[in-house]
């Protein structure tokens, strides 16, 4: 007969545990639907004992939603290599592939709700949001954003939040059409600003000089003359 002996966790790996546990549980179901039962249940534990390592379920909740953002914050990360529309399109693919992983945790970090405070909430969504603009504007190599520079890059932002919130409401159009599609809005919302100022105009032939051929910006300009072609 083999005795199985179950190895003690330490206190943070319990806690990591728990984390991940909350966020798999998440990724079906909004975190207030999700209860500590559920979620002690699952890590193969009594409820006491995670109440142990957190002191209420808000604080569970919270750990697991930071743990969510930082995850998400990091997706934004890319080398400074290669033309930036092959770069913009590798973030959102990354982007894509946590709000595929996390659908609801991610809707609950976007959106606030109930399992989380909204002060906390908003928080952590202004911090991803700064931490996506920041890694965008550092691609873009300028030293002080312009003020119409920031518009652009805070503005699409915004829209690839936006738009995977809604994509997950049905997922009626395909994921990798999306993904390109936001590529070409950061493009079209770079042209719109350098129409009305020389400074973004400059930033813009800069970017699309170093763009190939076969790039998703290219892309966008074929697109485009096709449209005006039928016109």
């Amino acid at each position: 007969m083999t005795t199985v002996v179950r190895r003690r966790m330490g206190v943070e790996e319990r806690k990591q545990q728990l984390i991940g546990v909350a966020l798999e549980l998440f990724s079906h179901r909004s975190p207030e639907d999700v209860s500590i039962d559920e979620i002690a249940a699952a890590a193969g534990i009594s409820r006491p004992l995670v109440y142990h390592y957190f002191p209420g379920k808000q604080s569970l909740y919270e750990a697991a939603l930071r743990h969510a953002a930082d995850d998400l914050a990091d997706r934004f990360v890319e080398p400074r290599e290669g033309p930036l529309g092959a770069r913009l399109l590798r973030v959102m693919g990354r982007f894509f592939d946590f709000v595929e992983e996390h659908g609801p945790g991610f809707s609950a970090l976007m959106r606030g709700g109930p399992a989380v405070g909204t002060s906390t909430a908003t928080a952590m969504t202004d911090e991803v949001r700064q931490a996506a603009y920041e890694q965008i504007v550092a691609h873009l190599d300028v030293g002080r954003p312009p003020a119409r520079l920031e518009l652009v890059v805070r503005s699409w932002v915004s829209l690839a939040e936006t738009t995977a919130l809604i994509w997950l409401d049905g997922r009626r159009v395909p994921r990798a059409e999306l993904e390109l599609q936001l590529v070409h809005d950061f493009a079209a919302l770079a042209a719109v600003s350098a129409a009305y100022d020389d400074g973004m105009a400059a930033i813009l032939l800069r970017i699309v000089a170093d763009e190939p051929a076969d790039g998703p910006f290219a892309d966008l300009v074929g697109r485009l003359a096709k449209l005006g072609g039928q016109a």
